[in-house]
């Protein structure tokens, strides 16, 4: 094979080329929310058999793909892959940290057929701005584009500190959260802020995922020690998603010792997390003491007030680049918002797909208008009436229970979820207040519903079961 035919046979059979060009497809056809929420936080790898997987990180996100997606990203695959070869999909917690030997060179003995197999990228180094960029930030995502509101001001407060090299006792820094509100913009804006302050220092910026792929192909490869010299030796080490190390001994092993070192050393350690260090039940004790031992930040979910103001910041950016012009109108961004209940990620893909189809005719724009260009783009769909009393039986028959009790006293929880779950749904698909809903089950107070509501939209994230309960009732309720 000559160099020319080389190279194109690599490019036809690369996972990363061959991924990267069937997922910007993808994104376009099922819509930036979905895609963020379910595809973006995917990546293709190789099991120890030598199958390519799209490893997700969660069993309800995996559900998600095989049922909506998966054929689809197949169809995409299977045009550019000069192999042939298919997609399986799995959860994180399906995968071995480690393939076995024998399958790991199977698999590269398949694939050196036809390519070069490409050498580790050993930890993300930062010596400048360059190599900061290098790592994986993103450009958009600094201290100025990051709207501050109250589940957030203390985190914020926090990460500003940390950016600025602050002397303080807080070692590591801890941020935790659901999914999509902002920990990874917190992550990436103290990562540029440090960097601006000492463009000398070493700061180095990993996602849970390179930190465990690239130490697995260090070891491999038997090049860990350059890989742990290149993590030890930085000045400020920020870790993302750290809840994905979990159940993979060798890598929290690896991840141990490093944290111990650079704390040691005094080195500062920003990490994040969907859940509290003492949450992570399925990463080792030991570690989760060493996580724990800082400062931890709570980024809780955004309430009504900060989505607009994250709306309206989004719409600001795009008029600067000239995606639209003039200032959308109240209501219609108040309509954006309440059909959008999902994460912040999934409300900028709103945002940007209603700019996308306005463009310049965003200020003239209606509600009834927005409805009609947006159509399924927006979670809610073409618009419906439904009522407390549906949205109640709906809830009380999923879960094979009485209507009334919903409305009783009873506090068990086989009867306080459902009760909270369907509290959730009446806030996000009726437009009755905290008062009255409150009112509609049973004379409970407007607190009570609030509480109900938060309870729903932390726990969406965290418990898989509750997302597919909750998914299952807003498809009946849709019709």
């Amino acid at each position: 094979m000559d160099m020319a035919g080389g190279v194109a046979m690599a490019s036809m059979t690369d996972p990363d080329r061959i991924w990267t060009e069937a997922a910007g497809r993808l994104r376009a056809e099922i819509g930036e929310g979905p895609f963020s929420s379910y595809i973006a936080p995917s990546a293709v790898r190789v099991d120890g058999a030598g199958q390519l997987v799209l490893v997700t990180p969660t069993a309800y996100a995996r559900d998600w793909v095989r049922k909506n997606a998966l054929r689809r990203m197949n169809e995409l695959w299977l045009g550019l892959d000069g192999l042939s070869r298919r997609l399986d999909v799995r959860c994180r917690a399906e995968m071995s940290s480690t393939p076995p030997a024998s399958a790991v060179s199977a698999a590269r003995g398949e694939l050196a057929a036809v390519m070069p197999m490409p050498r580790p990228t050993v930890g993300p180094v930062a010596d400048g701005a360059r190599a900061v960029r290098a790592a994986g930030l993103q450009d958009r995502l600094t201290f100025d584009s990051f709207v501050e509101g109250q589940g957030n001001a203390f985190a914020l407060a926090i990460a500003r500190q940390a950016a600025g090299w602050a002397d303080g006792h807080f070692n590591p820094i801890f941020f935790c959260g659901p999914y999509g509100y902002g920990k990874t913009h917190l992550l990436n804006a103290i990562a540029w802020e440090a960097q601006r302050l000492r463009p000398d220092a070493r700061v180095v910026y990993l996602t849970a995922e390179r930190f465990l792929s690239t130490f697995v192909r260090a070891m491999q490869d038997r090049s860990t020690a350059a890989f742990k010299d290149s993590l030890r030796s930085a000045d400020m080490l920020l870790i993302d998603d750290v809840q994905f190390v979990g159940g993979k001994a060798s890598t929290q092993e690896e991840l141990l010792s490093t944290l111990t070192v650079l704390i040691e050393d005094g080195k500062r350690i920003i990490l994040s997390a969907d859940r509290p260090p003492m949450a992570l039940t399925e990463v080792e004790p030991r570690l989760r003491s060493h996580l724990a031992s800082g400062l931890t930040c709570p980024v809780e979910p955004a309430d009504r007030l900060l989505k607009l103001a994250v709306a309206r910041n989004r719409l600001a950016a795009l008029a600067r680049l000239g995606v639209v012009s003039g200032d959308v109108q109240p209501e219609v961004l108040e309509h954006l918002v309440d059909r959008t209940p999902g994460s912040m990620r999934e409300l900028e893909g709103a945002v940007n797909t209603l700019a996308a189809v306005a463009g310049a005719r965003l200020s003239a724009l209606t509600v009834d208008e927005a409805q009609v260009l947006l159509g399924a783009a927006l979670r809610g769909g073409p618009e419906r009436r439904i009522t407390v009393d549906e949205i109640q039986k709906t809830v009380a028959e999923h879960f094979n229970m009485k209507q009334a009790d919903l409305l009783s006293e009873r506090r068990t929880r086989s009867v306080a979820r459902p009760r909270q779950i369907a509290m959730w749904l009446c806030k996000q698909h009726t437009t009755r207040s905290y008062p009255d809903i409150g009112r509609r089950f049973g004379g409970r107070d407007h607190t009570t519903v609030l509480h109900g509501v938060r309870k729903i939209e932390e726990l969406m994230p965290q418990d898989d079961q509750i997302a597919r309960d909750v998914e299952a009732l807003t498809r009946k309720l849709r019709g």
